[in-house]
Parts: structure tokens; C-alpha cells; sequence
């Protein structure tokens, strides 16, 4: 049985399920991509080769292999994108949420059945189906669950926005114990301006540190709670250039340890620099598709 422990991004990582890049299936057509960044790229001719994303996710679980991190993977399914596993599940203390993720990316569900499990049936929450809700929108940290989400009434018209109103008070009813703090996203059909999820502009890490995008919150206060929540010494402001490369969306192993793009020069010698060990692995392909290393990962346990 796998006893779910996540109270947090960051203590230390015991099991996690890491997405596959196997078999995901030829470049999708200009429209069936989910969000703008991809479609930039099949524009372009310059979207991702199986063949690299796959070295990619390989260097990812031999870091968690160093960090003795037990690494479950999904079923490979046939030409189906599977790099994701964030996307359609999230654990918030010994709960599993499902994600009523967009309905053509179901069977990725099905793919860690094998996982699933393992898991006491209780502990495997299907939220109602008006609830939309995406591992990348939600954050538990300690008694805060940080919610990235969009409410305006064209909701409905945004293939990028993926939480919603709902999602929210769906959490506050099953976390009563916890403040549920929701942050509006900026929406846009420009990738560079495009807020996907809130790890896209938002990431905390250990020793108070975080990271932080301001053009990716549409609400200036909510943006401001934050930098005095975490202290505007210990944030990481990101450019509008360095969020289109996703510099927020790196992983925390431990308080100590990040997971971080090799590119990503000025941040990892800042993270460095506050006295971090960093790992980096090459994964510029995969950010390609707007999504990076905590987009790959769910978590089931940390210490």
C-alpha cells in the first residue's frame, strides 16, 4: 500500500510517478494543440522529436534514481502525450485528487491504474464533474493551499484556462483545516503572455526562497500577497522571456535540492548562490509542449 504524504513542494521526496515521453504519438495538427507555446512550435516545424524528449525524461529519473526516489511510470499508451502526469492527478496530504482534465487526456488516468491501486480506495477523490481543476494550478504549502485559477465569465471560450471557480470551493470543502488562497492567471492566446498554470509564474522553494512572474497574475494585490508572504529578498523575479521558458517550473527534491533546466543560467547561479545543490538536466524539448519539471512529476510522498 503507498501511504500519501504531501503537505508541501518541497521536503523530501520519497514517490513520485513521472510522466513518459513512449510512444506520444506523430506532431499534432495546428488544431489539437492544448495551449500556445505548442502551436508556436508546429507553426514552426520546430516541435519536439519522441527520440529527444525521451533522453530528456531519462535524465530526470536518473536524478531521482541518485536521490533514491521511488519512480513509478504510466502505462505506455499509444500515440497518446503521456509526458505530463501532473496534469491529471495532484496529492494534498493522504488525498488523491483526479483532475477532470480536458476529455480527450483521459485515458492517461487509466494508465496509472497500477498505481492507483496501491492507494486505500478512500484516499481517491473524483471531484464532482463541474469542478475543472489541473495538478499545475494547485500548490499545498503547509496550512496554505495556493490555487491558481480564472473566473471571468469567458472562462468557457479559453482552451488555457484549465481551474475554475468551482475547483475552489470544491478544495475549501475538503481541506476545511486549510486557507485556500486563489490567485487569477493571465490568460492569453500569445505563449508568451499565456499563464498556463500557476507553477508557469509561480514556484516556492526551500529556505523561503520562491520564484515569481508578476505578468502572470492579473490581480496586482494578489501578486503583492505573495512578495510579502515570502519577502521580496527572497524572491526570484523572472522576465517575461525567462517565464516562456518556464524558469518557474523546476522541481524541489528536497529543501536543498532542485531539479533545474541546464539553460537556465541565471537562475540556477542564484539558486546557487542562496546555497542550493542544483541539478541540471537538459529538457528545452519538452518545454516546447509549455510545461516542464514540476509539469512531469506527481508526487505521492515526501518526508
Amino acid at each position: 500500500m503507498l501511504h500519501l504524504n504531501i503537505n508541501d513542494e518541497i521536503s523530501e521526496l520519497k514517490a513520485v510517478v513521472l510522466g513518459t515521453a513512449e510512444n506520444c504519438g506523430p506532431t499534432p495538427k495546428p488544431e489539437e494543440a492544448y495551449d500556445p507555446k505548442s502551436l508556436e512550435h508546429i507553426l514552426a516545424g520546430t516541435y519536439p522529436d519522441e527520440k529527444d524528449m525521451i533522453e530528456e525524461m531519462e535524465a530526470f529519473a536518473a536524478v531521482f534514481q541518485k536521490y533514491n526516489v521511488k519512480v513509478f511510470r504510466p502505462e505506455v499508451l499509444e500515440n497518446c502525450n503521456q509526458i505530463f502526469s501532473r496534469d491529471i492527478a495532484f496529492v494534498i496530504e493522504n488525498k488523491l485528487i483526479l483532475a477532470n482534465i480536458l476529455p480527450e487526456r483521459e485515458k492517461e488516468i487509466e494508465a496509472i491504474l497500477h498505481v492507483l491501486d496501491r492507494i486505500p480506495e478512500n484516499d481517491v477523490v473524483r471531484p464532482p464533474e463541474e469542478v475543472h481543476v489541473e495538478g499545475g494550478d494547485v500548490m499545498p504549502w503547509n496550512e496554505y493551499i495556493f490555487v491558481g485559477t480564472y473566473t471571468a465569465p469567458d472562462y468557457p471560450e479559453w482552451i488555457t484556462a484549465r481551474t475554475n471557480k468551482e475547483a475552489v470551493d470544491f478544495l475549501k470543502k475538503e481541506f476545511p483545516h486549510k486557507t485556500i488562497k486563489s490567485f487569477e492567471l493571465r490568460k492569453s492566446k500569445n505563449a508568451r503572455e499565456n499563464a498556463l498554470h500557476l507553477d508557469c509564474c509561480f514556484q516556492p522553494l526551500g529556505k523561503g526562497k520562491a520564484i515569481i512572474h508578476k505578468n502572470g497574475f492579473l490581480v496586482e494585490k494578489e501578486y503583492q500577497w505573495l512578495v510579502e508572504h515570502f519577502g521580496m529578498e527572497n524572491m526570484f523575479e523572472i522576465t517575461n522571456d525567462e517565464m516562456y521558458q518556464m524558469y518557474s517550473n523546476v522541481f524541489s527534491i528536497s529543501p536543498e535540492v532542485i531539479v533545474s533546466e541546464k539553460n537556465f543560467t541565471r537562475l540556477n547561479n542564484w539558486l546557487r548562490e542562496q546555497g542550493f545543490i542544483v541539478e541540471e538536466i537538459p529538457y528545452a524539448e519538452i518545454s516546447k509542449q509549455e510545461g516542464l519539471l514540476r509539469c512531469s512529476t506527481l508526487p505521492l510522498i515526501r518526508a
